[in-house]
């Protein structure tokens, strides 16, 4: 059989993504350099690196920035105890936070205004959980793991509510909010879907040509979680094997032993010149035939964030 490469679409960069590379690269030619970012801009190596290299300074908290000087928050949210310890400094901040990510951060607020006990399913420890507990950490449990489903303690039953991180598994988020729905039946969800329509798009294109897949290699670096997270839907969808590698030159020659069929994704937070990178890769070992997997058009694009687009009209 011939070797070929089915290549997902969508895939790579999605709107929120690229308004946030964005938001950095004009800052840098609108204020010149250096523009503080608070923690990774979007959790992708190659973009930190670019973006370095172009006068970006990233700081784990704000208190590292210098007093005065401009400092943008990332995709991921922050907590308002962040946006409080920017204003004490004098900083002047562009707040990148995906508009999907502010979405969850409103309804946390709005539940917690009506006293409901709000349990956010996500990682511990995730940039994006930490920014969504911060807005009501009174009316917010974390639950990441089965175990922690059994943990829950609520005040009322009946007034109970689940929300998400936006870069889950579909699937697995599922699992967990119906054992919460076995504790909890009249547990409510969230007005709108919170995982984002990038991430489970995105899910989907690897769902459809997994089967197919001998193997599926996903371009994402290991700290983004709906890159991790492609990986896990390859494998449960029928691929042989699959690996997360942030550039081709981590693809493993030994991988493609036996192999016909390569399935090519990348996470939300990748530009597509690594992709691009990857499949010259795999034509200079024969797998040249590229057939393109689209389960998806997507047409959503966001403005930039306000505080910048009001200095770039002068």
């Amino acid at each position: 059989m011939d070797k070929r490469v089915l290549l997902a679409k969508p895939r790579g960069y999605c709107a929120g993504v690229d308004r946030a590379v964005v938001t950095v690269e004009k800052a840098l030619e609108q204020y010149g350099a250096p523009v503080y970012v608070r923690k990774e801009i979007v959790h992708n190596k190659h973009v930190v690196e670019t973006l370095s290299a172009r006068g970006a300074i990233f700081v784990d908290e704000t208190d590292q920035v210098p007093e005065g000087a401009l400092v943008v928050f990332s995709a991921h949210g922050v907590s308002p105890a962040v946006h409080e310890e920017a204003a004490e400094r004098s900083l002047r901040t562009i707040d990148a936070t995906c508009p999907l990510v502010t979405k969850v951060h409103n309804e946390a607020k709005r539940f917690a205004r009506e006293d409901y006990d709000i349990l956010l399913i996500g990682h511990e420890g995730h940039e994006e959980v930490e920014g969504t507990y911060g807005e009501a950490p009174s009316h917010i449990q974390l639950v990441d793991t089965a175990e922690d489903v059994d943990k829950v303690v609520v005040r009322d039953p009946s007034k109970v509510v689940w929300l998400s991180q936006t870069t889950l598994s579909v699937d697995e988020t599922m699992v967990r909010v119906r054992q919460l729905q076995d504790r909890f039946p009249d547990l409510q969800e969230p007005p709108s879907d919170d995982i984002c329509y990038a991430t489970s798009n995105r899910q989907t294109a690897v769902k459809t040509m997994a089967p197919e897949c001998d193997l599926v290699l996903v371009v994402g670096s290991k700290n983004s979680s709906n890159s991790v997270r492609l990986v896990e839907v390859a494998l449960q969808a029928g691929a042989r094997a699959s690996y997360l590698v942030d550039y081709a030159r981590e693809v493993d020659e030994a991988w493609l032993e036996g192999v016909t069929t390569v399935g090519v994704t990348s996470g939300a937070s990748v530009p597509d010149i690594l992709v691009m990178d990857l499949l010259k890769w795999l034509a200079e070992r024969g797998y040249g035939q590229v057939e393109e997997i689209t389960t998806a058009n997507e047409k959503i694009a966001f403005a930039l964030p306000r505080e910048l687009r009001k200095d770039m009209v002068r």
